[in-house]
């Protein structure tokens, strides 16, 4: 039998109401215990502590897959801390369902009800039904494809540099890529440059962007993709996702492209293939993953512009990435193509979608919206740069990006604690926090207020 988080008694109701505090205490801790691990003199490449500050802000951003950082990874962090890097990035990318799920399988004991709730709110689905199944085909289509990009990676990069190193390299970025992370271990050529030394090597940046987009589509399509053979089998939920996503990264080179063509500083230089190359990654990349393969503070404002408004887009529900979420994003503009054509309904692929999802997705786009462009206000009065490359910089934190115009390590105290805020926010979720800690309780059968009627327009 189907259990619907909505449609829960009290009692199970109070227990999902515990598995949210969960979630959210789960990832504190992990960058609790990161930040003390980045923070040890063995984890910095010179021997000495990098500084609680530096140590948090890092662990932060792995731990929220987002990929801002004050340090370079390669310049910064050993081998020891470079390894617990990788282990906060692919921790936080997979979530508290990674660590339960593994010890529970090992040890043979039956996952229960408090951890299917929390696994539940962790991969954003909305029914209890089939969460252990799922988890299964995640944690081994997790293990494979990123084995598969691993090695890929590696056999391209020992064509340059040394096995060892390159083997390093091919696992660090397989799994940095398909977890929408966004570090890189590049430093050693130029620090800061993330993959603009690869941004004319097609298989490098194919291999990457496959892996961010794997990682970007969710796990319930995956499962649903995996399920059915067929396209008329697929949920009305993965045909948006699916539709959308396409339309997103084919529209968004297309508009990178026209904007950044003649800009000698990212696309100018380039041939007319390597140019197509560098605007798709650019699309795919704003959507969360964070790899920069052209100079993100070179772009022109409209390009700018363009990136913002993919990272406040990001990927899809249940998935590695951040942002308002492609449905999300397709709901309010399917809405608004209703309205405008004075329907009562939004429907998608022959089916009614519900009110109180659209409620939902516009809800979370304000909040997201109003966080980004307050938080980029905030950092252009508090240290005197560029209200553009500052909402850039919020945005790419409050959507778990990464990508950054370069004022990363320029702000001033408040405003990287803002961005470690931004980026928790971004990857436990607003709405889960406000279910968690903040939302008042309404009775079931609380008194409904009289209906009104204001002007529109």
């Amino acid at each position: 039998m189907k259990t619907t988080f909505s449609g829960m008694p009290h009692r199970a109701r109070k227990k999902a109401d515990n598995a949210t505090r969960i979630l959210v205490c789960f990832f504190g801790i992990v960058i609790l215990l990161g930040t003390i691990l980045l923070s040890l003199p063995v984890s910095s490449r010179e021997g000495q502590s990098c500084g609680l500050l530096t140590a948090l802000f890092t662990a932060t951003s792995a731990t929220c897959v987002t990929g801002l950082s004050v340090v370079d990874t390669w310049t910064q962090w050993s081998a020891f801390g470079q390894i617990v890097l990788l282990g906060l990035i692919q921790t936080g990318g997979l979530g508290y369902m990674t660590l339960v799920s593994i010890v529970y399988f090992a040890l043979r004991r039956r996952i229960g009800l408090r951890e299917r709730l929390v696994i539940q709110q962790a991969m954003a689905l909305n029914e209890l039904s089939g969460v252990v199944h799922l988890v299964k085909v995640v944690l081994v289509g997790t293990i494979v494809v990123e084995g598969i990009g691993a090695a890929l990676l590696t056999a391209r990069f020992s064509m340059l540099f040394p096995f060892k190193k390159a083997l390093w390299m091919g696992i660090f970025h397989a799994i940095s890529a398909y977890c929408n992370a966004g570090f890189d271990v590049l430093g050693f050529l130029e620090p800061g440059s993330s993959l603009t030394a690869f941004s004319t090597d097609v298989f490098v940046n194919l291999v990457i962007a496959g892996l961010v987009i794997l990682g970007g589509l969710g796990f319930f399509v995956w499962n649903d993709l995996l399920m059915h053979q067929k396209t008329s089998r697929y949920s009305v939920y993965t045909k948006l996702v699916l539709t959308i996503t396409a339309v997103l990264l084919i529209g968004g080179a297309a508009l990178i492209a026209l904007v950044e063509w003649n800009n000698p500083m990212t696309l100018g230089n380039l041939n007319t293939g390597d140019k197509l190359l560098a605007s798709f990654f650019q699309s795919m990349t704003t959507r969360t993953a964070g790899f920069a393969a052209i100079g993100q503070g070179e772009m022109t404002g409209s390009g700018k512009l363009i990136s913002i408004c993919l990272m406040f887009v990001g990927g899809s529900g249940g998935s590695t990435a951040g942002g308002i979420k492609t449905v999300s994003v397709g709901l309010l503009f399917m809405m608004a193509v209703s309205v405008l054509r004075g329907r009562r309904d939004v429907t998608a692929f022959g089916r009614r979608i519900r009110q109180e999802q659209i409620n939902s997705a516009a809800g979370i786009a304000i909040l997201v919206l109003f966080l980004g462009v307050a938080g980029g206000v905030f950092l252009s009065a508090s240290n005197g740069l560029p209200l553009g490359d500052c909402l850039y910089e919020t945005a790419s934190a409050i959507c778990t990006v990464g990508l950054s115009t370069g004022i990363t390590a320029e702000v001033n105290l408040a405003s990287k604690i803002l961005l470690i805020v931004y980026m928790f926010f971004g990857r436990v979720g607003i709405m889960t926090i406000s279910f968690a800690f903040m939302m008042k309780r309404i009775p079931e059968n609380g008194i409904r207020r009289p209906e009104t009627w204001v002007l529109i327009g």
